[in-house]
């Protein structure tokens, strides 16, 4: 008998996590909106609620559509004509009207021939980057890990580029382009449009420029950016490239209150994936409910005045935490407030969840040493009481940890 250990030290590990400050733990709430209650991290026991609610300036429910009765509605009807879940690959029995009717919308949405709802956002990076098998992918040096993930399995060469930078991703190519084997090879540039930790805006103009000079094909994740933009679009719409992007990403639970992601392309580029995507092929598919709450979510988008709401909110609370001296980042509904210093993120995030306001400390690996932060993300059914209420938490908190 071989008394040798050939398994995994798990507790050594997470003393690692905890001695460095990286461990995480599931702290549970009674629902997703923008205020809740939360309970204590239980581990495997049930949790117990607070006393105390909480306002969530933490979530990726930009629109706060998640307990919007028309939302809630639609997938309830969903359920009880369509069934709760596909009940087998797409490709099987598992594709429905309901499926076909987000995906045309979508479609709508973003300018293309069609579109293809995934099970997840990350199965949509994932499928479609391996699917299409480029021989080399250049890639913002913050894409998220879906997109870096999907590269990998794809086995293409793959050239980093400066965060947003053009003429960093021009450079690439330049360089790429000098090399004998270029002439044969296809070439794939992906970014996000806007990136979740940072709330930059990717120059995606810049980028279709830097494509057409060397005949690349350009793909943009849209996670953060749908519904949010032009008539319920991302950034693509807002800068009018659809016709320039040819493929477009995204995600249906952030501004769509639900679960799932999709991709919108040509007629061509669906096709294949429908066939080559092994996310998609080899996946039961997305709900029911969840397809027919996303759709109801997109056209409440397309048509509300939630997006207004939201922006208002946005210029409210940037205004103010400069104000106060604060640093944020970036251009878009995500705010991240610069600390700096892990600690000092980590105690002021502690600071503003006294003060009953949830906005999490953001520290590496997640972001690069040295630049924790605080992420903060309003929604549009946060009231004015509601955005005061977090800047007078950050004010007292930052007082109280020395920042301020």
């Amino acid at each position: 008998m071989d008394d040798r250990d050939r398994g995994f030290d798990l507790e050594g590990r997470l003393g690692d996590l905890e001695a460095n400050d990286l461990k995480r733990a599931l702290a549970p709430a009674d629902r997703v909106a923008e205020r809740g209650y939360f309970a204590a991290p239980s581990g495997g026991d049930l949790p117990v609620l607070e006393a105390d609610e909480a306002l969530v300036f933490a979530s990726n429910n930009y629109l706060g559509l998640t307990d919007d009765q028309r939302i809630q509605d639609a997938a309830r009807q969903a359920a009880a004509t369509v069934g709760t879940g596909a009940g087998a690959s797409r490709l099987v029995t598992g594709d429905t009207l309901v499926h076909r009717d987000l995906e045309r919308q979508l479609a709508e949405t973003k300018g293309t021939d069609r579109a293809l709802a995934f099970s997840s956002g990350y199965a949509a990076n994932v499928g479609t980057i391996a699917a299409l098998s480029p021989d080399v992918i250049f890639s913002d040096e913050y894409n998220h890990a879906s997109i870096v993930d999907g590269c990998r399995l794809s086995g293409a060469d793959i050239v980093v580029y400066d965060h947003c930078d053009a003429a960093s991703l021009r450079s690439k190519l330049e360089a790429r382009a000098d090399r004998p084997e270029a002439e044969t090879e296809s070439w794939l540039i992906v970014t996000d449009s806007v990136f979740s930790m940072d709330g930059t805006v990717a120059p995606l103009e810049a980028i279709c420029d830097a494509a057409e000079a060397v005949g690349a094909w350009v793909m943009v994740d849209e996670a953060h950016a749908t519904g949010l933009y032009a008539k319920g679009g991302g950034v693509v719409q807002a800068e009018g490239l659809a016709d320039r992007v040819q493929i477009q990403l995204g995600t249906l639970s952030k501004t769509l209150a639900s679960q799932g992601g999709y991709v919108a392309g040509s007629d061509a580029l669906i096709e294949c994936l429908i066939n080559d995507a092994r996310s998609f092929v080899f996946s039961t598919g997305l709900n029911p409910p969840a397809a027919a709450a996303a759709s109801e979510a997109l056209h409440v988008a397309r048509h509300g005045s939630a997006r207004e709401r939201l922006w208002e909110n946005v210029s409210h609370l940037r205004d103010g935490l400069e104000s106060m001296g604060f640093t944020v980042l970036g251009d878009s509904q995500i705010l991240p407030v610069m600390v700096g210093d892990r600690g000092d993120a980590l105690a002021l995030a502690d600071a503003i969840r006294d003060r009953n306001v949830v906005a999490p400390a953001i520290r590496p690996p997640t972001v690069p040493e040295g630049t924790s932060r605080i992420r903060v993300a309003p929604m549009a059914t946060h009231d004015t009481d509601d955005v005061v209420a977090c800047l007078e938490a950050f004010q007292a908190a930052g007082q109280e940890v020395g920042l301020l």
